[in-house]
């Protein structure tokens, strides 16, 4: 099982990643993606899918038309661990951020 990281860990990981905040109530991340339209914003969603798949990590999203709203977080591990931060970065690269 994936170890929950520290503050300073969460702390330090944030600041790698600028478009992502913690989300409110919980020790998780989220950041909202906007696409042009829902083919590209599925599009998305699949690439994304295909390596959480890989990973056995998969995200919490939601989509309508050209917007995902992600939030990540280690269920089992009760929390936020490099898995989270490893799958937000990609998610970043996928969507061309």
């Amino acid at each position: 099982m994936a170890e929950r990281l520290t503050d300073a860990e969460r702390a330090e990981e944030l600041k790698k990643l600028p478009l992502w905040r913690p989300a409110e109530g919980r020790e998780a991340i989220t950041r909202s993606f906007r696409f042009r339209d829902f083919n590209e914003a599925f599009g998305f969603m699949t690439r994304v899918a295909m390596v959480a798949e890989k990973m056995n990590h998969h995200p919490e999203w939601s989509n309508v038309y050209g917007h995902v709203e992600v939030t990540l977080a280690t269920h089992d591990a009760g929390g936020l661990t490099a898995l989270d931060f490893k799958l937000a970065a990609k998610m970043d690269q996928i969507a061309g951020a």
